[in-house]
């Protein structure tokens, strides 16, 4: 009940921030971009402690010398791109992608696994689509010329 509760208001909070930064898409952006780097500057550093403290021998000194950082630096970090990731709404999207997630939801095989006949037959499957929305574009199109004919001729 507890963890419902905080869900729902994290997803109402992030609606929210979501709707004002759509109309910023360069800040949007950047926030997305820091929170990104913030999370993954936490992997890595996370992992280069752990490496560090359990396989270092003698003096040897890393790229980043995470042990001269304190050992909260990398889960800090994470914790911080998470959260930024989640309240604009890209945690989900920045790792695994919008496609995954719909073709999960659809039951659907990765690209990777279809064969070439099956992307072929998604290819034509799509093109139907667009020339029946096509086809419905026209036909209301004519309704709509039909019915200012109506109306101008009984205006007149």
């Amino acid at each position: 009940m507890f963890f419902k509760t905080i869900y729902h208001a994290g997803d109402r909070m992030e609606d929210k921030v979501r709707g004002k930064l759509s109309h910023y898409p360069l800040l949007y952006a950047f926030i997305g971009g820091v929170g990104a780097v913030v999370f993954w500057r936490g992997v890595w550093h996370t992992a280069d402690y752990v490496m560090e403290y359990f396989f270092a021998v003698g003096d040897t000194v890393s790229s980043t010398s995470a042990m001269q950082l304190p050992w909260w630096d990398g889960p800090v970090s994470m914790l911080v791109g998470t959260i930024l990731l989640l309240a604009v709404g890209l945690f989900v999207s920045n790792f695994i992608g919008n496609e995954i997630i719909i073709s999960g939801l659809r039951g659907e095989k990765k690209l990777i696994e279809k064969t070439q006949k099956e992307v072929e037959e998604d290819l034509l499957f799509d093109n139907k689509i667009k020339k029946e929305i096509h086809e419905i574009d026209v036909r209301l199109e004519e309704i709509e010329k039909l019915l200012h004919k109506t109306e101008s001729s009984s205006h007149t």
